[in-house]
């Protein structure tokens, strides 16, 4: 422990001594190094994160990085703010609705898990040829099984609700929202996997671009097909999915214009063929991957249903504080993804040393945002909540659930890099025994008692996903000191 500590204090050190040099300008003053890299970061550039300073690496793949991540879950923002408009059933259906969609998530972000791994392992090789040909084949993959669950979700979605303990009005209401979100998933696996290789090369501008595309159609079609301004029908909430898709649907085609231009990563014609020896390269690392998030979003929705059983005001208040909590989070998911890219790049370029450090330094950058965040919840928790809905009973549960889960945020800093950082070696299997154990056999138990045979309720659900999270963090560390994910090889 007091090694840790002295690690810390020396990572805080090297971020206070940021190493940013600037060509022809060794005498500019921090701030002003700052802001030029912080404008790379942003515009995008073609950079060797195998060498140079690792400060300045983290915060090239960083910025872009968390405005993607900041993107991805305005998505999510922005339906919940025009639908709350529409009632207490409206604000479940969406809540049911993502619920179920993080299974899809989870198989999302699995095949992108392995495919940052493969192509940040190929271009820290440097060999951008294979990192093109293991980008084909992920596609591909994405593909032939975002068909699958479009099919299969639109045929079973009342059953699905049902099974998710929905009330007749919030399945009458959403049925239609959740088929449209369910059967359009090919728009959620492409937006993901493609960034996945974009993230894995380094080029996260392109990213972040992507997905800002997608979220300001998706911010001008919402009002406009949920209300039926100007020529638009009036879809009511079914309108907020049909807008939510054909955003991301507009990123997806920017993201494929993308890599067919020249960049890190560049598909010729010569690339559009299957190979199957990466596909099941792809898939063996994937299924870890997939069982990890799998596991950790089976339990999310084990809670979904803990609380579903306190009534609709309470399955509200958790869409609302979850969907406000995942905004601050996401920043934090952004970060834990340069991780992953600089552990890839790295280990491909035999540095793995340099790949160490690099975790250690993004953990503390974490750690400062995510506390600061902890403190902004603190204070504003019930304003902000309120800017989502008025009804009393949603605005109590939501403020208990934004503050019980934020208490524990500055071990998810740490927990949320570890993690990624696993992934990005391609060790998917270590995050995947720490999720099981702590989510499954102390959540699931933990919060079911708590919320069930005590009098807490709600709340006792809470508490068990702050205690659950931050054991993951301190195992998390444990493990990824014991250094045996250097030697991965993919």
């Amino acid at each position: 422990m007091v090694q840790f500590m002295k690690n810390n204090l020396d990572n805080l050190n090297n971020i206070n001594n940021l190493e940013v040099s600037l060509p022809n300008k060794p005498q500019a003053s921090l701030f002003r190094r700052f802001k030029q890299t912080l404008k790379e970061a942003i515009s995008g550039s073609e950079q060797d994160f195998t060498e140079g300073s690792i400060n300045r690496a983290i915060i090239l793949l960083s910025v872009p990085m968390v405005l993607e991540m900041s993107m991805e879950s305005l998505f999510g923002i922005v339906d919940v703010f025009f639908v709350a408009r529409l009632g207490a059933d409206a604000i479940a259906t969406v809540g049911l609705t993502e619920s179920i969609l993080t299974l899809i998530f989870a198989i999302a972000m699995g095949l992108s898990m392995a495919t940052t791994a493969l192509v940040a392992r190929r271009i820290g090789e440097k060999s951008p040829e294979a990192a093109s040909i293991v980008a084909v084949q992920a596609i591909i993959i994405g593909i032939i099984v975002s068909l699958i669950i479009g099919i299969s979700s639109i045929l079973l979605t009342p059953k699905i609700f049902q099974l998710m303990g929905a009330s007749a009005g919030v399945t009458a209401t959403g049925t239609n929202y959740a088929k449209v979100m369910l059967g359009g998933n090919i728009t959620i696996m492409l937006l993901f996997l493609i960034n996945a290789i974009f993230r894995g090369a380094g080029d996260a501008a392109i990213a972040m671009r992507a997905l800002v595309l997608a979220n300001l159609c998706n911010i001008v079609l919402d009002p406009c097909l949920i209300f039926g301004l100007g020529p638009f029908p009036e879809l009511g909430v079914t309108g907020a999915a049909i807008a939510t898709t054909i955003g991301r649907a507009i990123g997806v085609g920017y993201q494929l214009l993308a890599l067919f231009s020249k960049g890190r990563i560049q598909i010729r014609f010569e690339h559009l063929r299957i190979d199957f020896s990466i596909m099941r390269q792809l898939l063996s690392i994937s299924l870890g991957g997939m069982f990890q998030y799998l596991v950790a979003t089976a339990s999310w929705l084990g809670l979904v249903r803990m609380v579903a059983i306190f009534g609709d005001a309470a399955l509200a208040g958790y869409t609302v504080a979850i969907r406000i909590i995942i905004f601050a989070i996401l920043p934090s998911w952004g970060m834990s993804n340069a991780a992953a890219t600089l552990v890839g790049q790295n280990l491909g370029a035999n540095r793995p040393e340099r790949a160490e450090k690099s975790v250690w330094r993004t953990a503390v950058i974490n750690m400062l945002f995510l506390g600061l965040v902890t403190v902004l919840f603190i204070l504003f928790a019930e304003p902000l909540v309120r800017l989502f809905t008025s009804d009393a009973k949603v605005v109590l549960y939501g403020v208990d659930c934004l503050l019980y889960i934020s208490y524990g945020y500055v071990f998810y800093a740490y927990g949320m890099v570890m993690v990624q950082a696993f992934n990005g070696a391609g060790d998917t299997l270590t995050p995947t025994i720490i999720n099981l154990c702590c989510y499954w056999l102390l959540q699931i138990p933990l919060a079911y008692f708590l919320a069930t045979r005590t009098s807490m309720g709600a709340q006792g659900v809470f508490i068990a996903i702050t205690i659950a999270e931050s054991l993951i963090a301190v195992v998390g560390i444990y493990v990824f000191r014991l250094g045996r994910w250097k030697t991965r090889k993919i």
